[in-house]
């Protein structure tokens, strides 16, 4: 048990100096990366809106960062936030909801399977109407002229209750099917709904930043 305990010590300081924090560059702008903490040092890469940076060292007026690009440099502390700006999260936003476009493809294709497989069960189903129609055809026909009405009746009837059994399955599948079509056609609402709350939420706090900065 000792040695669980000094191992897992052992991972959680090595772990630690890897975790560094990120942070983002603010709304809609574009900004220097420089070799030093000062605006006389050289300019290394822009780095724009969005763009996640690994903080190697906060300072009040200058941050030491790291770009995905592996590049190293100082930066305006002023224009760092550690929140997602609002374009980034738009973006994410667009992703997912192709991402459920996508899913909604596949959802009308197995719709589309489903809904041929019903039409499918009611062709059988109005094939085995025709039948039983020819069978009754048939049943009267021998009534008339056989003297096995009992046999011939009890046939009917066996089948008679077969037909019936499978109409019932038939429409107990086409239930089955038009709940599953609602369902699925209210959660879409749903997250329909949900994606166009969350871009006008997104939108007016947007206004807000800009009536804001108008202000300053």
């Amino acid at each position: 048990m000792k040695w669980y305990v000094i191992v897992g010590i052992i991972m959680v300081m090595l772990c630690a100096p890897v975790q560094a924090q990120s942070m983002y560059v603010g709304e809609i702008i574009e900004i220097t990366l420089r070799t030093g903490p000062g605006i006389d040092h050289k300019v290394i890469a822009m780095v724009g809106s969005g763009e996640r940076l690994t903080i190697l060292e906060s300072g009040a007026e200058w941050t030491h960062v790291r770009l995905a690009s592996e590049k190293e440099g100082y930066v305006l502390s002023r224009f760092l936030t550690p929140k997602k700006p609002n374009e980034l999260l738009l973006r994410e936003l667009n992703e997912k909801y192709q991402a459920l476009e996508n899913n909604t493809g596949r959802f009308q294709e197995v719709n589309e399977k489903q809904r041929e497989e019903t039409e499918r069960l009611q062709s059988e189903l109005l094939q085995k109407g025709q039948l039983l129609e020819r069978i009754t055809e048939s049943y009267e026909k021998l009534r008339k002229e056989s003297a096995e009405f009992l046999n011939l009746k009890s046939n009917y009837k066996t089948m008679s209750s077969d037909l019936n059994e499978q109409t019932q399955r038939a429409v107990q599948m086409e239930e089955a099917l038009t709940k599953l079509q609602k369902r699925q056609i209210f959660r879409w609402v749903l997250i329909g709904a949900g994606i166009l709350l969350v871009g006008f939420l997104i939108g007016m706090s947007s206004k807000r930043q800009r009536r804001r900065s108008s202000l300053l």
